[in-house]
């Protein structure tokens, strides 16, 4: 993992003697005066997919926004022996590189200029030295292709292991594989991503959406380090029976933003460019596997008491960027065996997801830097496998490597299906949805701290946040109706408590609609209640998220209550109305003859049967049609393993009953 240091308090130029090591400076402008940009107008710097997310979540344009007042930018442009490097709208600054000392005092003079200070050197004082260093070297990983041919990936055994640590593939098999949601990635480069395979998916399907080069500043970024493509692959790689990236359907901006043969302040203002653009593009998400705290000129070193979330460049460029809706991840560093041992900016923003690094059994690398930022938040935030993690390497081939740098990616690929799936909440919500799961979130320590996200848990009070239900009453029949978000292998149960009662009761089954995809539903139960009830009704909704015998899963999404008055039966224009059954005979299926039984008050001219395994898997499905009352149906049980199945019936998207099924 890379890192970089930058004191935020630069003094202005007066003596350009004392300075005249450098040759790249940082422009600091008074105001935004005389812009010819307006907040009324934000399609003039901001994309249609960027304000829709201002939009979505309520964050007001403000000044920030702005871009630099463009004539400025031209004055400073215009001055002899100058080039323009970098603007930065958020910073309100302007990076130059020039070596004419009358070109300083220059921009010094012009009257909206605050302060221009050196940010690096004519050269490296690393010379070939790779500031990466600090991680393990690249290892050939065998080539693992046993499938979980339960899950919609077939990850491969090392593969598997890794997201399995999290319980991510739940999130997969649910939907929720990164589609619609776009990553930025800043980094030193994705050295040759066009031609190796684990990026073939993303490269034929179009999820590369831009590069950019703010080093170079030019649109290439595969010439540079293979760094930012290796992390790259910890989210988007898709080879079955290999490496399966933690959110492979996700679209991504590439930015190299750090050079990886220095280490100098300029690279802290070019993340803060990177940044930008990825906002501006409508960039849901940031995953940066770099980080600072020392530099090639050592009158830029941090001490630690600077890593407190509020003095780097690249804290407040990181930090405003969640002010503006992304969710940021950031690695928290390589920094645990040495002197230094604690984290690095901008890990140290309150708002930035700081990941320290595990291996597949969850335990602490020793290189992972340690917490807490100096002033006492909670560092890192959580952990994610960074300890023989699988990665891509330049020679074509799959093997792992150690380092913060791939924690952080493959936590930010996670946190990204998760929010794909709650597009409702804002971005912190999120993250404290991956907090609150961590193995240690009611001890966090300095290591992993609030811990190991478990990403079933982490979607599962999310749910409980987003359902709700209500109940309504007509004389003794009570409706209850709830809205929650399921795909076709989830399913509910209903428990009443009634007046009297302090335990509450299941009182009915209902199966979720087809779907295979994440999404929301409405559902209604009704419950006919005995003549002369009366008093106070709970009901609350069961949600089974996970039906697996091993793996069962089930939270209480919602409670609801109604008072009933005393109720009389009266009669409907339809005695039938409320009979509506599916049932199986014989159950359990000992041999290979089974029948299902529907019965309905109405006929079902084009009814659906869908078998589902234990897992939730559909195993069957077939078309029936159907008169009033009673019908049975033969059931095709000699193709199926011994096991508990759950068998719906639909007319149309309309769930008309369920049944278990249990062959032997």
């Amino acid at each position: 993992m890379k890192r970089f240091l930058l004191l935020i308090a630069i003094t202005s130029v007066t003596a350009y003697s004392a300075q005249a090591q450098f040759t790249r400076y940082i422009v600091k402008l008074k105001n935004k005066g005389n812009n010819p940009f307006s907040l009324s107008n934000p399609l003039a710097y901001l994309t249609q997919k960027a304000i829709d997310k201002r939009t979505r979540y309520g964050i007001a344009l403000d000044s920030t926004d702005l871009p630099v007042t463009p004539s400025y930018v031209t004055q400073i442009r215009n001055v002899p022996n100058v080039t323009v490097l970098n603007v930065s709208k958020w910073l309100n600054s302007v990076t130059i590189q020039t070596s004419d000392a009358n070109a300083i005092t220059t921009i010094n003079g012009l009257p909206f200029v605050q302060s221009v200070s050196g940010i690096a050197a004519r050269s490296s004082g690393r010379g070939n030295t790779d500031k990466f260093e600090q991680e393990e070297p690249f290892i050939p990983s065998p080539n693992r292709l046993e499938g979980t041919a339960a899950d919609y990936f077939n990850y491969g055994t090392a593969s598997y292991n890794e997201i399995h640590l999290h319980n991510g593939e739940f999130l997969h098999n649910i939907g929720l594989r990164g589609q619609g949601m776009t990553i930025a990635m800043l980094d030193a480069g994705f050295f040759n991503y066009t031609g190796l395979r684990s990026f073939d998916s993303a490269r034929i399907n179009g999820q590369i959406k831009s590069t950019w080069d703010f080093v170079s500043r030019h649109a290439s970024v595969t010439e540079d380090h293979p760094h930012g493509m290796q992390c790259l692959s910890t989210i988007a790689a898709n080879i079955p029976g290999q490496f399966i990236g933690k959110a492979p359907k996700a679209d991504f901006h590439l930015f190299r933003t750090e050079d990886a043969a220095t280490e100098y302040p300029i690279e802290e203002h070019n993340w803060v460019c990177g940044a930008e653009r990825a906002d501006s593009l409508g960039c849901e998400i940031i995953s940066s596997s770099l980080g600072y705290y020392d530099f090639d000129n050592a009158t830029f070193n941090y001490v630690y008491a600077n890593m407190n979330g509020n003095t780097t460049i690249s804290a407040i460029g990181a930090d405003m960027a969640a002010k503006k809706g992304m969710m940021v991840f950031n690695a928290v560093g390589n920094e645990g065996g040495n002197a230094w041992r604690f984290l690095i900016t901008p890990s140290d923003g309150d708002s930035v997801v700081a990941v320290g690094a595990v291996n597949a059994a969850g335990v602490v690398g020793g290189f992972s830097s340690y917490g807490p930022s100096s002033d006492g938040q909670i560092k890192p935030d959580v952990a994610s496998v960074g300890v023989s993690a699988l990665i891509q390497s330049t020679s074509n081939t799959v093997g792992t490597g150690n380092g913060t740098s791939f924690a952080c990616p493959n936590m930010a690929g996670l946190g990204t299906c998760l929010w794909q799936g709650f597009p409702e909440f804002n971005n912190m919500k999120i993250v404290n949805a991956l907090r609150q799961a961590g193995h240690r979130a009611t001890n966090p320590d300095d290591r992993v701290g609030f811990g190991i996200p478990n990403m079933k848990l982490a979607f599962s009070n999310l749910l409980v946040d987003y359902a709700i239900s209500s109940s309504s009453v007509n004389n003794c029949r009570v409706t209850v109706s709830w809205n929650s978000k399921d795909v076709s292998a989830i399913r509910y149960e209903v428990e009443r408590k009634a007046p009297g009662e302090t335990n509450y009761s299941k009182i009915g089954d209902v199966a979720a609609q087809t779907g295979d995809i994440l999404a929301n539903r409405s559902y209604q139960f009704n419950n006919d209640l005995t003549a002369g009830s009366s008093g106070n009704f709970s009901y609350r909704i069961r949600q089974i998220i996970d039906t697996a015998a091993a793996t069962f899963t089930a939270v209480f999404i919602d409670t609801s209550q109604v008072t009933v008055s005393t109720c009389t039966v009266t009669a409907t224009n339809d005695p039938n109305a409320f009979k509506r059954q599916v049932w199986v005979q014989p159950n359990p299926v000992n041999d290979n003859t089974a029948i299902l039984v529907v019965e309905t008050s109405d006929a079902i001219p084009n009814m659906t049967v869908v078998i589902y395994d234990g897992k939730g898997s559909a195993m069957m499905r077939f078309n029936e049609s159907k008169g009033t009352g009673k019908k049975t149906f033969s059931l095709p049980v000699e193709k199926l393993s011994k096991g508990k199945y759950y068998i719906k019936v639909l007319k149309g998207n309309k769930t008309i009953g369920t049944a278990e099924m249990l062959r032997l």
